[in-house]
């Protein structure tokens, strides 16, 4: 029985680290998904979008977007969905420093190490204007 207690949680987080696709989103939103015209139910099945799509479709094909922004363009109003990732940057840094022991002995410390930074990095980018899609681009 502890095994049990110590294996859910364990389950739980790495069914948390599943990435997310078309189809389970599809399956949390069949409603949404049913309501959309054939065309667009294939370009989401597969993930793909196209302009005319409602923003409902592009959350199914893509997912959450990272970033929503609203503004104007030629005095109607937009939304903009911003895609992104964690891009991983490795670098080797030099660390010193000196600190105080017991006894007041003092010591000097320098070492060379690596370092890996993440940093956000846009992948897609989808314009709307009256809930439509009117442009998009991601990264190849």
């Amino acid at each position: 029985m502890k095994w049990l207690l110590l294996l859910l949680p364990s389950a739980l987080f790495l069914a948390s680290c599943v990435p997310a696709t078309p189809e389970t989103r599809i399956a949390k939103a069949p409603a949404t998904f049913q309501a959309l015209s054939n065309r667009h139910q294939e370009l989401v099945r597969e993930g793909r979008i196209e302009d005319g799509m409602s923003a409902a479709a592009v959350r199914l094909a893509w997912g959450k977007p990272s970033r929503e922004f609203e503004g104007s363009h030629a005095g109607r109003p937009t939304q903009v969905w911003e895609y992104a990732r964690s891009t991983p940057v490795y670098s080797t840094n030099l660390y010193g420093g000196y600190g105080y022991y017991p006894y007041g002995y003092r010591r000097y410390f320098f070492d060379l190490g690596p370092e890996i930074s993440y940093l956000p990095s846009r992948v897609a980018t989808v314009w709307f204007e009256r809930g439509k899609v009117t442009q998009w681009e991601r990264v190849r």
